[in-house]
C-alpha cells in the first residue's frame, strides 16, 4: 500500500483534543444504545473465553476497556489523547490488572507478544502508510492462535477520506490469518481472525 496525500484527514492529535475539550464523551459511549450494543457484539464475537494478555489502542475513555478486562489476565490499554488516557485511568482505577498508557497507533506500539488484540473504531482516523504499517504490527506481535478483532462504523465520517468498509477491505486483503467470522449491518462492521481456525465448541471440548 502507498500514502497518497490527497487522501489524508486532519491532524489526529489536533482533531481529539477539540473533541475533549467540548465533552468527556464526545461519541456519547455510556449511553447510545449503538454503543452499548456494540460492545456487546464485540465481546460475543471473541472465540475464547479468556485471554492472558490483550491490548486495546484507541480506547478513548474506556467504556470497553472495563468490558474486556473481564475476559483478560492482563489488558493494556492505550489512546494517543491526554484526556481520554485520564479517564480511561478513572474508569479502571478497580482494575488492578489494567493499565492504560498515552501511546500514538501504529508508532508506539508496545513490545511483546498478545493473544487478543481489538481495533474498534479507530483505524480510519490512519494514513494509508499508517494502515499500512498497523498491519505490519499487528502480524509481528499476534501471539500463534491469538484473536484479532476489528470493529468500525460504516458511515462516512465528517473530514476523515476512509470508511470502516475500507479499513476492513484492506485489513482482509493484506493479513495473512483466517478470518473466523464477519458481523455486518447498515452501521457498523466487525471481522475476526485468528490462525487459529477451530469453532468455540472445539476451543472448549474435551
Amino acid at each position: 500500500m502507498t500514502q497518497d496525500p490527497s487522501t489524508q484527514g486532519p491532524n489526529a492529535q489536533d482533531y481529539f483534543a477539540g473533541l475533549y475539550q467540548r465533552s468527556d464523551d464526545p461519541w456519547l459511549l455510556r449511553d447510545r444504545w449503538y454503543e452499548r450494543r456494540k460492545r456487546a457484539l464485540t465481546l460475543a464475537a471473541l472465540p475464547d473465553e479468556r485471554y492472558r494478555r490483550a491490548y486495546e489502542p484507541g480506547c478513548a475513555s474506556g467504556e470497553l476497556t472495563v468490558e474486556l478486562a473481564a475476559r483478560c489476565e492482563t489488558l493494556l490499554a492505550a489512546d494517543l489523547n491526554p484526556a481520554a488516557v485520564d479517564l480511561a485511568r478513572q474508569r479502571v482505577a478497580h482494575l488492578q490488572h489494567v493499565q492504560v498508557e498515552q501511546r500514538v497507533m501504529p508508532d508506539d506500539w508496545p513490545d511483546g507478544e498478545f493473544d487478543l488484540i481489538v481495533i474498534s473504531e479507530v483505524a480510519y482516523y490512519l494514513t494509508e502508510a499508517q494502515l499500512a504499517s498497523l498491519i505490519t504490527k499487528l502480524s509481528v506481535s499476534l501471539a500463534p492462535g491469538g484473536t484479532l478483532l476489528a470493529c468500525h462504523w460504516r458511515r462516512s465520517i465528517e473530514g476523515w477520506p476512509h470508511s470502516g468498509d475500507h479499513v476492513h477491505q484492506v485489513l482482509c486483503a493484506n493479513l495473512a490469518l483466517p478470518r473466523l467470522s464477519r458481523y455486518q449491518d447498515d452501521d457498523m462492521v466487525l471481522d475476526v481472525w485468528s490462525s487459529n481456525e477451530k469453532s468455540v465448541h472445539q476451543r472448549e471440548a474435551r
